[in-house]
């Protein structure tokens, strides 16, 4: 095992307890007490046990590990895997009484030596004061008393961090502790983008630069996942949200809460009381913002303080009133110019009124004159209908008269027509008696003809009978021949099912090695295939990257890590050169390989000959063995087929003695002879019969047709006396009708009079009511101006109210900063300044006494810019609802030399209880010698990704605290 400081060259680690811290160090006891700071080094390794005063109760150990990416293959088959040395530690037991972490205590597995990543030791743990002062409340000075930090706050502390193929990190976890952890590294090797992780983790897109696109890790294969794992505490509560690019969780005490992207934001802001703005104004300090105020004029620093303060949105919330007051005005203006004349509206007013009164009187003259044509009408109207009433009867009861005559002349023909046919039918009654003597022996000479006619059927039938017994003989003689000749194809068929099996198993196993050899020629092509498209693949990206770095040039900006090259370009260029070269060398073979299996190898054309061959053996031996099966039913459909034509044949003979006989043909064709000769008296004599039947019939109808006769006759009469009793006459029928005219039209010539009379009363109202309409419109507008100049003047006191409270605001946040950084400007100084102000132009001034110091040196500067920072910070907390307890600076050394940057280290080691964590990211290696935990970025240009390793143990035992 090596000691912490020693060089790393193990290949597992084993997690670091730190449970059992004590009470930790003053940082001007350093060096100093039971054991120097040498033989504490000496100490520790030597492996000895860690003292109870080299432990904080309350630190953390931090853990850092980083996936190592895959380097380009050198060769097409195989790549070789890249393993980073490992940093061994010896387990030391943690001391009695300290709080044990969730992921400590308990040794860990060794690492798998095929996992290519690189792990680091946990990193030290933090320094910090042995004393600590209360942070002030809200608008109240800061006491100068020492005492200890406040608690019970929502004190925020990140915990872990992970990246995966977010920017240029393809895997890197981070674990973080409390004190000044500082992550070091060049330009462009990867350092804001852990911060950019935090802030896409807690709120999502709103914090990236660029489009989600832009996120993913160049190079990555396929459709890789991008992920970003964030664990912190935050009060009593532990959260652990991971974020991808479609999709989010959030995890709080291990119990999911929120699955969406936009549930995991919402939720996470909730939780920390805070925007986006507000929480990047109030934790995290950008690249050279400790300085900004000095930089800037002063209108720039009011803008400054109002953006991270969030008193922009007052500013926006008056451009919207005075948005609202400009579209008020263009509408008081709209409003006025469309306002009618009052003195026309009421000139139309009194028009319409006029209009009105003459329409009431001509409506009352109209309504007159239709009461008398109703009356005029009512008298004529009964006459006429009288009038009418005669006239439908008179033409009714004639047309019935009419009727009734053509009744009476149909009915005197049917009765002629009845009597002419009943003297036919007497008549043909007397001739059928003539004929009678002539067709006695008619009937006897059928009921001969009938039974010769079924004798000559039995006989036809007996003929038939015969020859189909001849048929069935020979079919009966056929059918004993034939099998005969199927005696023994049973045994055939059995030896052809078996040779038929045989072949079957022959062809199964020629089917199986033709299956072998096939399969083994297409894998071996496929095979050389896909690993041909995969080189040209492989080749074209190859190309493509150094054909792009090539015209870039060793000073332009690298494609994959967004830097310059520099001396590492010929380098670069050589790795890819070598690779385009293995690269073609092996598509070379391939592409050889590919034509030596262009054609079916000789086996298994060996193999298809031989199948081939069984092939039509076994379709000889299948058509054998159907023929011989075909040949069996044959013989048991002959077996079938004569004893059903044995049994056809004993049928028959039955039937035939069942027939009778005795049929004589001559005898048949006299009698037919004798029947054809009296046929035409037969029908004649038919025919008279018929007519005759008709006779008794006909005197009954003829009874009845004389009686309706009469009745029709009857019926004429009394029709004809009562059309004479009506007295209708057309001459007066026409007179009584031109008088019902007359006053028809009369009524209604008066009833359009009315209507038209009331139209006119209608458009005259109407006219009225649209000039009292306008005129109360008119009104209504004149309300409506005086409501809108009433919101205009509203937003006009709004704007001005704006203005006032913005100078308020900006007059009351001077003090409030000056009070917040003095508190601080006294914790740092051990209270030799203890007030500072904030002047009317924004300028800080350090007060020595309650008198102005006008110079300045430059660490005392630096004291200035961090406490207004802090003040800053801690006055969004406040206003927020949380407490300050984190802090996280970017690049805020750029513009300071060595002595200041180093002096600022120290201001922030002074903070230590009440910021518990602070993460330095900078490029500046100077002020590492002060950190607690230091870690460091690089990027590998061969991989193209960014490498994190845990730098801790390289720092000397009185800086690096107990790291290990």
């Amino acid at each position: 095992m090596l000691s912490a400081g020693g060089p790393a060259s193990g290949t597992g680690h084993t997690a670091v307890d730190p449970a059992g811290a004590t009470a930790p160090r003053a940082p001007h006891d350093r060096g100093q007490g039971a054991h120097p700071q040498g033989a504490r080094r000496a100490h520790r390794r030597s492996g000895g046990p860690v003292q109870t005063g080299d432990r904080r109760p309350d630190r953390a150990a931090a853990r850092l590990r980083c996936v190592a990416c895959h380097r380009a293959r050198p060769r097409s088959r195989r790549h070789s895997r890249l393993q980073g040395s490992r940093v061994a530690l010896s387990t030391r037991p943690a001391p009695a009484g300290g709080p044990a972490r969730r992921d400590v205590g308990r040794a860990r597995s060794p690492a798998n030596a095929a996992r290519h990543r690189t792990g680091i030791p946990r990193a030290s743990t933090a320094r910090c004061r042995s004393r600590s002062r209360r942070i002030r409340a809200p608008r109240r000075r800061i006491r100068r008393g020492r005492g200890p930090r406040r608690g019970g706050g929502r004190l925020m502390q990140l915990l872990r961090l992970r990246l995966v193929n977010f920017r240029q990190h393809a895997d890197t976890e981070l674990e973080f502790g409390p004190g000044i952890t500082g992550i070091f590294g060049p330009n462009g090797a990867g350092k804001t983008t852990i911060l950019e992780a935090i802030a896409w983790a807690l709120y999502g897109a709103q914090a990236v630069r660029g489009d989600k696109d832009s996120i993913r890790r160049l190079g990555t294969k396929g459709r890789a996942g991008v992920e970003v794992e964030l664990e912190f505490r935050l009060g009593a509560h532990e959260y652990h949200v991971t974020r991808g690019l479609t999709a989010a969780t959030l995890r709080q005490d291990g119990q999911v809460v929120a699955n969406s992207l936009k549930a995991v934001t919402d939720r996470l802001e909730r939780a920390l009381g805070m925007t986006h703005d507000e929480f990047f104004n109030t934790y995290f300090t950008g690249q050279k913002e400790l300085s900004v105020m000095a930089a800037l004029g002063r209108t720039e620093r009011a803008a400054f303080l109002s953006r991270v303060l969030g008193y922009e949105r007052l500013r926006d919330a008056q451009e919207r009133v005075r948005e609202v007051r400009n579209g008020v005005a263009a509408e008081v203006r709209g409003l006025e110019a469309g306002l009618p004349d009052g003195a026309v509206l009421a000139a139309e007013r009194q028009g319409a009124e006029q209009r009105l009164a003459g329409a009431r009187t001509g409506a009352r003259k109209a309504d007159a004159a239709r009461r008398s044509a109703e009356h005029a009408l009512g008298r004529e109207e009964p006459r006429w209908n009288e009038w009418i009433a005669r006239r439908e009867r008179t033409l009714s009861l004639d047309g019935e008269r009419r009727m009734a005559e053509q009744a009476v002349v149909a009915a005197r023909q049917e009765f002629q027509r009845l009597d002419k046919e009943l003297a036919d039918a007497l008549a043909a009654g007397e001739q059928l008696r003539q004929l009678g003597a002539q067709l006695e022996p008619v009937a006897r000479l059928k009921r001969e003809v009938t039974a010769l006619e079924r004798l000559q059927l039995e006989a036809a039938a007996r003929r038939a009978d015969e020859a189909q017994l001849a048929e069935v003989g020979r079919a009966v003689t056929a059918l004993e021949r034939r099998l005969g000749e199927l005696r023994d194809v049973a045994d055939a068929l059995a030896q052809a099912d078996a040779a038929a099996g045989a072949l079957q198993e022959r062809l199964e196993a020629a089917e199986r090695a033709v299956e072998q050899e096939r399969t083994v020629w297409v894998q071996d092509r496929q095979y050389a295939e896909t690993k041909r498209t995969e080189l040209l693949r492989l080749y074209e990206e190859v190309k493509e990257q150094r054909d792009q770095i090539v015209k870039l040039g060793p000073e332009g900006t690298c494609p994959t890590c967004k830097r310059p090259l520099g001396q590492e370009y010929a380098s670069v260029l050589g790795l890819l050169d070598s690779q385009l070269e293995v690269i073609t060398g092996d598509g070379k073979y391939f592409r050889q390989r590919l034509e030596q299996l262009a054609q079916q190898p000789a086996k298994l054309l060996d193999a298809e000959v031989e199948r081939d061959r069984v092939v039509e053996e076994s379709r000889r031996a299948s058509a054998r063995a159907g023929e011989l099966r075909a040949q069996v039913e044959e013989r048991e459909r002959a077996h079938a087929e004569l004893a059903g034509a044995r049994r056809r044949a004993g049928d028959l003979e039955r039937q035939l003695t069942a027939r009778p006989t005795g049929y004589d043909p001559a005898r048949h064709d006299a009698v037919r002879a004798a029947l054809a000769k009296l046929e035409p008296v037969a029908l004649e004599a038919a025919a008279l019969e018929e007519r005759a039947r008709r006779a008794e019939r006909l005197v009954h109808d003829a009874e009845g047709a004389e009686q309706q006769l009469s009745a029709g006759e009857r019926r004429v009469r009394e029709l004809t006396d009562a059309v004479r009793a009506e007295g209708f006459s057309d001459a007066a029928y026409r007179q009584a009708k031109d008088r019902y005219d007359r006053a028809v039209g009369a009524l209604r010539e008066a009833e359009l009079a009315v209507v038209e009379a009331r139209g006119e009363l209608t458009r005259a109202e109407e006219d009225v009511a649209e000039a009292k309409r306008r005129e109360a419109e008119r009104a209504q507008r004149e309300r409506h101006i005086a409501e809108r100049k009433a919101r205009q003047r509203l937003h006009n006191e709004l704007d001005r109210a704006f203005s006032d409270l913005r100078g308020e605001l900006n007059a009351r946040m001077r003090p409030e900063l000056a009070e917040l950084a003095s508190g601080f400007l006294a914790d740092l100084t051990d209270g030799r300044y203890d007030e500072l102000e904030l002047t009317e132009d924004y300028t800080l001034t350090i007060l020595e006494g309650g008198v102005p110091k006008p110079v300045i040196s430059g660490g005392e500067e630096d004291i200035a810019n961090l406490v207004l920072r802090l003040a800053i910070s801690n006055m969004i907390a406040e206003r927020a609802g949380q407490p300050l307890s984190l802090l996280v600076l970017d690049e805020i050394f750029g513009s300071l030399d060595e002595a200041r940057r180093l002096h600022v280290v120290g201001l922030l080691r002074r903070l230590a209880d009440r910021f518990p964590q602070v993460v330095l990211i900078t490029h500046i290696e100077q002020v590492r010698e002060g950190l607690d935990r230091v870690m460091r970025v690089d990027f590998d240009p061969a991989r193209g990704t960014s490498v994190v390793r845990d730098d801790t143990a390289t720092l000397g035992a009185a800086d690096a605290g107990v790291a290990a």
